[in-house]
């Protein structure tokens, strides 16, 4: 397992957070999602395998619950 974070744009509120990592941790291919509203950060773990497809799902629940939330790695 690898850690990745990302950069969260537009994140509006701290509820808006805890109901998308909520959202996230569903993913069965993903471990330890946490979503930081202060620092404005995801972190998850996943294998290098299931980066890119990890990342397809969560951009995909992103635009459907907020599509004005950016991800930039980092």
């Amino acid at each position: 397992m690898k850690n990745y974070k990302f950069k969260i744009k537009n994140l509006d509120c701290a509820n808006c957070a805890n109901e998308l990592e909520q959202s996230l941790r569903k993913i069965n291919i993903i471990e330890n999602v946490s979503i930081n509203f202060m620092t404005q950060k995801l972190t998850f773990e996943c294998t290098l395998e299931n980066k890119n497809q990890a990342l397809e799902k969560i951009r995909n629940i992103i635009k459907k619950e907020n599509p004005d939330i950016k991800l930039e790695e980092g």
